[in-house]
């Protein structure tokens, strides 16, 4: 499939494809007119990038995590080294951190909204208007 194809099936943009091949994520064959071809897989692929991605990892980290990972065509995953395993392992520490971070913030939210709608049920609170002394 051609570039245009992929984008459309994956939702994700050409730019962000181009970019994903300069950084090794994503491979393409070129036809004799010099146009990127994809497989089926790469829609799965660009899929899972996403994903990763969106877990807070970088271009960098996920150059190195792809290869362990296996895609729907089933192509063979490459066995991770020690380093990589670690530095995965912190990674999810540091989301677990955020997810936790970000259940401490909807808390104090729904804390707020409660006390907020309490307020709003029982109507504004009566202005108290001062007698000045003149």
């Amino acid at each position: 499939m051609r570039i245009g194809q992929l984008a459309r099936r994956s939702g994700v943009s050409e730019r962000s494809l181009r970019y994903y091949e300069a950084q090794g994520l994503l491979r393409a064959e070129r036809t004799p007119g010099g146009h990127r071809e994809y497989g089926e897989w790469a829609v799965d692929r660009v899929i899972r990038i996403q994903t990763l991605y969106a877990a807070g990892l970088n271009s960098r980290k996920i150059a190195q995590l792809l290869p362990c990972m296996k895609d729907a065509d089933g192509r063979p995953n490459e066995i991770a080294t020690p380093r990589l395993v670690d530095e995965l392992t912190a990674e999810r520490a540091r989301i677990e951190r955020m997810i936790a971070d970000l259940l401490r913030s909807r808390d104090v939210l729904d804390e707020v909204i409660e006390t907020a709608s309490e307020k709003a049920a029982t109507g504004p609170a009566p202005l108290v208007r001062r007698s000045v002394a003149r």
